[in-house]
């Protein structure tokens, strides 16, 4: 390199230049995901796919949800067989047992689950937090979120949010249901009254939580572990089928109610 290097000033201009262009890409977009866990990610696939615009915001500096725990740190989970043609839809490797359910390693889940919602165009924002709706009235919907660093609300400091705007919202918080919770607390008017989970009873939950996912009011929709916690539902534990189920069935209704 010729005369005085520069390569730290160069190495940040470019990754701040091009991190502002995605950025101001999100500020209007069609779907904001919240939670980049096995549900979150399917959809993002899915909606990618349908040409709408996705990005995905995680607000730990990770994806994969309850996938990296595996079951209790084992790496491997378990899919029944409604799950498997998604699976093949990820290239993801299963293994049939004596029984009818199928074994899969959660960490070729959680790349693949990952990578093939990037290569579909869906964009994954990790360390940031969503840390309220935006609301309108007549009619009452939900049209974005206002979204924090997650170091910023971890360190106590008072900083104002950015805002994104979006024609769906998809709580795929998990456990938690943060959005949902956010939404339920601070506008009553919504009548949203989360639950929160049962004990386990794997069968049920699987199936009780595909059933439920769907719109929650205009603009705001849930899907996962999210949905088990608004209706009062069982957990499953490391079965995921219904995981990603939920998440290919919530994109095919934002599907339709955009389209």
């Amino acid at each position: 390199m010729n005369g005085e290097d520069f390569l730290e000033q160069r190495i940040t201009r470019l990754i701040i230049e091009h991190s502002m262009k995605d950025w101001v890409s999100f500020t209007n977009v069609d779907v904001v995901i919240v939670g980049a866990g096995p549900a979150g990610l399917t959809a993002a696939k899915y909606l990618a796919d349908a040409g709408l615009k996705t990005v995905v915001f995680e607000r730990r500096l990770s994806f994969g949800g309850g996938l990296g725990g595996g079951g209790m740190l084992f790496h491997k989970i378990v899919v029944e067989k409604e799950a498997i043609e998604i699976l093949k839809d990820f290239n993801v490797k299963y293994y049939k047992t004596d029984e009818d359910l199928f074994v899969v390693d959660s960490f070729e889940l959680m790349a693949k689950l990952a990578a093939r919602a990037i290569d579909s165009g869906a964009k994954i924002i990790h360390g940031v937090t969503v840390d309220d709706v935006i609301y309108r009235t007549d009619p009452l919907r939900i049209v974005g979120v206002a979204i924090q660093w997650t170091p910023v609300i971890m360190s106590g400091l008072h900083v104002d949010p950015l805002f994104i705007y979006s024609k769906a919202v998809v709580d795929a918080t998990g456990h938690d249901a943060e959005v949902l919770s956010i939404a339920s607390r601070k506008i009553p008017e919504l009548e949203i009254q989360p639950l929160g989970e049962k004990s386990a009873y794997a069968s049920l939950a699987e199936k009780s939580v595909i059933e439920n996912t769907g719109k929650v009011v205009p603009g705001l929709y849930v899907t996962g572990m999210a949905v088990a916690t608004l209706y009062g539902t069982p957990r499953m534990g490391p079965i995921f089928g219904g995981m990603i189920i939920s998440g290919k069935k919530i994109a095919k209704i934002i599907i339709d109610d955009l389209k």
